[in-house]
């Protein structure tokens, strides 16, 4: 018999977290015949009625973050926290079909994560996380070499021993699932990818323009430097050692001496060449 641990992060959710909750009781009613369930709920700081109506429900655990420490901080605390021998994640908001984990762990079996795709029939996701999404998951797909039909999710289940393993890497925020996606990807795990459908959120997001553009150029910082940087570093650095060479010839053929900037040029290339093997020993050492 395997044990589970069903982890939701809620912040602010009073509106939709009861009814959360609910389906996800429902749904996993037919699993509990042949595994362990237990249900970990982290109030992340909320400053709406969150709470209260969180201690008034029976049959789950619940985790109280004084302030709010980030959607990864809390799923972090979360799986430290559980025993269970694989960890479910979904989030508070209404966002996910709850149905959906049945069809999840049904594919466990054979694989270390098993992701809900956002690629189904209805899919709600604004307009304006477009762009920076199509962005990512082809950065992601370029580093990883294989086609991700959905980079972040935030529902899937996994090996808890996974997350363990690297906790350490995971960001507080919400590029919380994306590394683990790339994780998982990029360190040989097999990876299952089911098609779910993706609701409207209720009540208000908590992500603002701003943030979410930091926290995009963070992310793209840390896939880069974080999984496979030669694929990202190598080609930079022949684009530049290219440039430098031409114009040192173009230097030199109207000249008769080699120029400065295409000397810098070829330095720069050669540097940011040895960066991108430092970072990759760094991490073949990490993962030895």
């Amino acid at each position: 018999m395997a044990s589970i641990s069903i982890v939701i992060p809620a912040f602010n959710e009073e509106k939709s977290i009861a009814k959360t909750i609910s389906g996800i009781k429902s749904s996993i009613q037919p699993l509990g015949s042949k595994n362990k369930i237990d249900i970990i709920i982290v109030n992340d700081g909320s400053k709406d009625n969150t709470s209260g109506i969180l201690q008034k429900i029976k049959g789950i655990t619940l985790l109280e973050n004084s302030v709010n420490l980030g959607y990864g901080a809390s799923l972090k605390l979360a799986i430290k926290k559980s025993n269970a021998d694989y960890i479910i994640i979904v989030d508070a908001d209404g966002t996910y079909p709850a149905e959906s984990i049945r069809d999840l762990a049904a594919k466990l079996k054979d694989n270390d994560m098993v992701v809900g795709a956002r690629t189904g029939k209805y899919v709600s996701i604004p307009l304006f996380r477009r762009p920076a999404k199509w962005f990512l998951k082809h950065f992601a797909e370029y580093l990883a070499k294989t086609e991700i039909p959905d980079l972040n999710s935030g529902l899937r289940i996994f090996k808890r021993e996974i997350a363990m393993k690297y906790i350490n890497l995971f960001p507080d925020g919400f590029s919380f699932t994306t590394t683990l996606t790339m994780i998982c990807l990029t360190n040989g795990y097999a990876v299952h990818y089911i098609p779910i459908n993706y609701y409207e959120r209720k009540g208000k997001s908590t992500i603002s323009p701003v943030k979410d553009f930091i926290a995009f150029v963070s992310l793209i910082c840390r896939l880069t430097i974080f999984f496979k940087p030669l694929n990202v570093f190598i080609p930079i650095s022949l684009v530049i050692l290219i440039a430098g060479i031409l114009k040192l010839i173009k230097d030199f053929m109207l000249t008769g001496a080699f120029g400065l900037g295409g000397g810098m040029a070829v330095l720069a290339a050669i540097q940011i060449a040895f960066l991108g093997m430092l970072a990759d020993l760094i991490i073949k050492n990490r993962q030895l």
